[in-house]
């Protein structure tokens, strides 16, 4: 019996999907609750599972292919009691929290991985690291929940030029190709083409999301230097205590206090544009963006409510929400609804850089690394002093330069005297 799979309603006002990743091909066998596709909702995958037993008949969406909510995906011919041939209406969405990466079923519904003949339960951060691995996932023995396959069971994987995927994934990229001599007029301006690498699934989302910032926007920086001698001794002392809690006591918590002081100062700042109604919206909570990298792309974890957290709390919830991003295990939720977004590339921060806003907030904070170097203090006298840049940028359609440098000046002040971050004990 033909049964058609359509892409079930996932819910939070998602109208369409992409497909990012099939894991059957048509003429495989599949069984009910086996990994089916990956389809890329927003900055979250959700993994979706095959609602019957069967085999794939026809896919009815490529990879990089959009699909709307009720839009057909898959037809599966089904054995066995109960089988409809009737088009059903769109299935309930699966039971899972999306992450920046892939949002699993929870694995005590699944089926425990397969033999060969059928697919592996594995995530497609997985799949792809087995791919560039040349590692044939059946014959990994998985060790997550249900026999799941994770990135630590790839180092014992089976590996070799004859591995072959069980399910596939994303199309490879296009092999180097020579390009031979030619006229002129045929010659690519740009000499031979070594890789088509598509952009689709998260850097698809990250592409349209800086394009649409950087038509919208006005952007403006503007850059301060801050001396975070005090601040650096004062982290030092701190994070011998902090740490025998398990957390890694970074400058960053630090510097979410200090912009969180800045704009309670400066509340024009902790702002997003609504561009449909021309309109600024000054936000009354304090949600602090993190950009952070991950696997497949620029990711913006969020710490809400930061005002109302302790400096020991920032610092264990960034390290968790760093940690999940990585594996591809945050919430869509824990994604969204920042105010004001930090920028920072740690160690490797450079002397200045101009971060695009994380559209429709108008404002971003760019850090930078820490250099020692000598000063001349106050009273003339020369010395060696910790300093790094802090640069701001605004969407100057409706905030002027003057507000952004009383805002880095209000953070300046904090991070140079960060004494002041615990005067009212949070």
């Amino acid at each position: 019996m033909a049964y058609e799979f359509r892409l079930p309603d996932i819910g939070e006002g998602v109208a369409e999907g992409e497909v990012v990743q099939w894991f059957v091909k048509e003429g495989d066998e599949i069984r009910e609750d086996a990994p089916l596709v990956s389809v890329l909702t927003d900055k979250a995958n959700v993994e979706i599972p095959s609602p019957k037993s069967g085999r794939i008949v026809k896919l009815h969406a490529a990879v990089g292919e959009k699909v709307k909510v009720g839009g057909l995906l898959v037809t599966i011919e089904t054995t066995g009691a109960g089988a409809s041939a009737a088009v059903p209406a769109a299935p309930a969405p699966p039971v899972a929290s999306p992450s920046s990466h892939t949002a699993r079923v929870p694995d005590s519904t699944r089926a425990t991985t397969a033999p060969s003949s059928g697919p592996v339960a594995a995530s497609p951060y997985v799949r792809r690291l087995a791919a560039e691995r040349g590692i044939d996932l059946s014959s990994v023995r998985g060790s997550g929940p249900g026999g799941r396959v994770t990135e630590s069971d790839l180092a014992g994987g089976a590996a070799g030029p004859t591995s072959k995927a069980l399910t596939p994934a994303a199309p490879a990229p296009a092999p180097v190709t020579a390009v031979p001599p030619a006229s002129p007029a045929v010659a690519p301006a740009a000499g031979a083409i070594r890789e088509r690498i598509p952009i689709r699934g998260i850097r698809r989302v990250i592409a349209e999301h800086m394009t649409e910032a950087t038509h919208r926007a006005a952007s403006f920086t503007y850059v301060e230097e801050i001396d975070v001698t005090e601040l650096v001794l004062l982290r030092e002392r701190m994070a011998k205590h902090v740490e025998k809690q398990g957390v890694r006591l970074s400058y960053l918590p630090f510097i979410v206090k200090a912009v969180v002081a800045g704009l309670k100062a400066h509340p024009r700042m902790n702002a997003t544009m609504d561009d449909e109604h021309n309109e600024l919206l000054v936000r009354a909570d304090y949600n602090i963006g993190i950009a952070a990298a991950a696997p497949e792309g620029l990711i913006v974890p969020v710490v809400h409510h930061a005002d109302q957290k302790s400096l020991n709390e920032i610092a264990k919830e960034i390290q968790d929400l760093a940690e999940r991003g990585r594996s591809g295990k945050l919430t869509r939720a824990e994604l969204t609804g920042s105010t004001f977004t930090i920028s920072s590339l740690g160690a490797l921060g450079g002397v200045m850089a101009t971060p695009i806003l994380n559209y429709p907030e108008v404002s971003i904070l760019g850090v930078h690394r820490i250099a020692r170097r000598p000063v001349y203090r106050a009273d003339g006298t020369l010395g060696p002093a910790d300093l790094m840049n802090l640069s701001v940028t605004l969407d100057h359609r409706v905030l002027d330069g003057i507000e952004g440098a009383q805002f880095l000046a209000t953070v300046k002040a904090y991070l140079e005297d960060p004494h002041q971050l615990f005067a009212d004990m949070r």
